[in-house]
């Protein structure tokens, strides 16, 4: 991983940049981007996995598609109501006391999903692993404004997110073995898989508080002039925005282009959750084994690795962020429609696959705005009231189609609803994000002026 963090950073630099600023931003890269990729990867390997464990446990546990749905999205419903104050916690303790806090205990509890007997005991413990994620994910996002330079932000985020398809490129193969595990020790393989996917996390969270620093100040490893250069480059973009636009966490909170990123966020979550904790179960319905279900989730994983870094680039590039969340937001939406309209068990792999991708390449461009608006405790809250407010489609997705599944008989009415909504944000975010970005555009102008 170290490698493809050299590649990388070696790309990040602008061409305008000066031997100094490309030096600082390879080491920043290269320092921070693979440990964090693999913090993110053991964390999305918590949450991907329970697709495929219902492959094995449904059963025997007496979980219907509504028991299912419903517990897959309970962990959502702590996530957000306890994101924007972790986020806040983690701003005044510091991020890595606070990033090693929450790896630690969602390791003890996602290794403890091994003990689910039942549907109640499923409720409690997703909503038990929730709690204690809360705030990991916009945590991160807003410990990378510390360090990165808004210039540098999307193709950043789109780095650090590529974990998700390297999580699902090595996670379902790993997964699926794991499940073959049953009868070892008197457990089934769900068991095992979730408690050897839950000791990673045990085992990084000591070490996060002496691998990460909170802010450039702190690093003994970056040379004095590099870190005076990044300190001085951060401290002159949040007083910009300071002076521009200063705001408690309240007003941030209820900024109109923070409620419109929320509600793009929401029907993005939407549409990844209904992929992510379905799939499985879909391809499978195509005649699959176990294994060639593990297989084929290389497909959507790798596409979306490779969409990803080239959709951040070219956000950073055009520096058009709205209109490249929309158009991706858009294109999932489309593609999921496709899938459900399409018979063919190829086409429909295909068009699912597609809108995996899409989403995940959403995420890229859209985490890059709130940092060009908010600084400070603002962004810390911003940030996280996006992610709270958007995760409640984690809860919304999979517990809508498993009870349409089983009022149904099937996954298209439910996918068909949530991509029609995703089709109408799309619009609007575009229409009204573009609009309100031309307005900041202009107000920075007539303040440099003046300054």
């Amino acid at each position: 991983m170290s490698s493809t963090a050299d590649r990388l950073s070696a790309k990040s630099t602008t061409a305008s940049a000066t031997p100094l600023e490309a030096a600082t931003m390879r080491h920043v890269l290269r320092r921070l981007l693979p440990f964090l990729m693999l913090c993110y990867v053991f964390c999305w390997l918590n949450r991907i996995n329970l697709s495929f464990a219902a492959l094995q446990m449904n059963k025997p546990l007496g979980l219907t598609a509504t028991d299912y749905g419903l517990a897959a999205g309970l962990f959502f419903v702590t996530y957000a109501l306890l994101e924007l104050p972790s986020n806040l916690l983690l701003h005044k303790f510091g991020a890595r006391r606070w990033i090693a806090r929450i790896m630690f205990t969602w390791g003890i509890i996602a290794a403890g999903m091994a003990l689910v007997v039942g549907p109640t005991s499923f409720y409690v413990m997703r909503l038990a692993l929730g709690a204690a994620e809360a705030g990991f994910y916009p945590g991160i996002l807003f410990y990378l404004t510390l360090w990165i330079p808004a210039a540098y932000r999307a193709r950043t985020y789109s780095y650090f997110l590529i974990a998700i398809p390297i999580t699902g490129i090595l996670g379902g193969p790993l997964s699926v073995h794991l499940l073959g595990l049953s009868g070892l020790g008197g457990l089934m393989g769900w068991q095992w898989m979730f408690i050897c996917e839950g000791l990673p996390s045990i085992i990084l969270a000591p070490i996060v508080l002496f691998y990460l620093q909170d802010k450039p100040a702190d690093a003994a490893w970056l040379p004095p002039d590099q870190k005076a250069w990044l300190t001085e480059k951060l401290a002159h973009e949040e007083k910009r925005i300071e002076h521009r636009s200063a705001q408690s966490v309240l007003a941030a909170v209820t900024n109109p282009t923070v409620v419109l990123m929320a509600l793009m966020y929401f029907s993005n979550v939407l549409l990844l959750n209904s992929v992510l904790f379905f799939l499985p179960q879909i391809v499978k319905g195509f005649g699959l084994t176990m294994r060639q279900v593990g297989d084929f989730m290389i497909i959507p994983n790798a596409l979306a690795l490779v969409a990803m870094i080239i959709w951040g680039w070219n956000a950073d590039r055009t520096k058009e962020r709205f209109a490249h969340a929309a158009a991706a937001n858009m294109l999932a939406a489309l593609s999921l429609i496709a899938a459900m309209l399409v018979q063919d068990p190829v086409l429909r792999g295909a068009a699912l696959s597609i809108a995996f991708a899409a989403t995940l390449c959403m995420v890229v461009p859209f985490w890059a705005i709130p940092g060009s608006f908010l600084s400070g405790a603002s962004a810390a809250g911003g940030i996280a009231a996006i992610s709270a407010m958007g995760v409640t489609g984690g809860f919304v997705a999979p517990y809508l189609i498993g009870y349409l599944k089983d009022a149904t008989g099937g996954f298209t009415v439910g996918f068909l609803l949530i991509a029609a909504f995703g089709v109408i944000i799309s619009a609007v975010f575009y229409l009204v994000g573009t609009t309100q970005q031309k307005a900041r555009d202009a107000a920075n102008v007539v303040a440099d002026a003046r300054a």
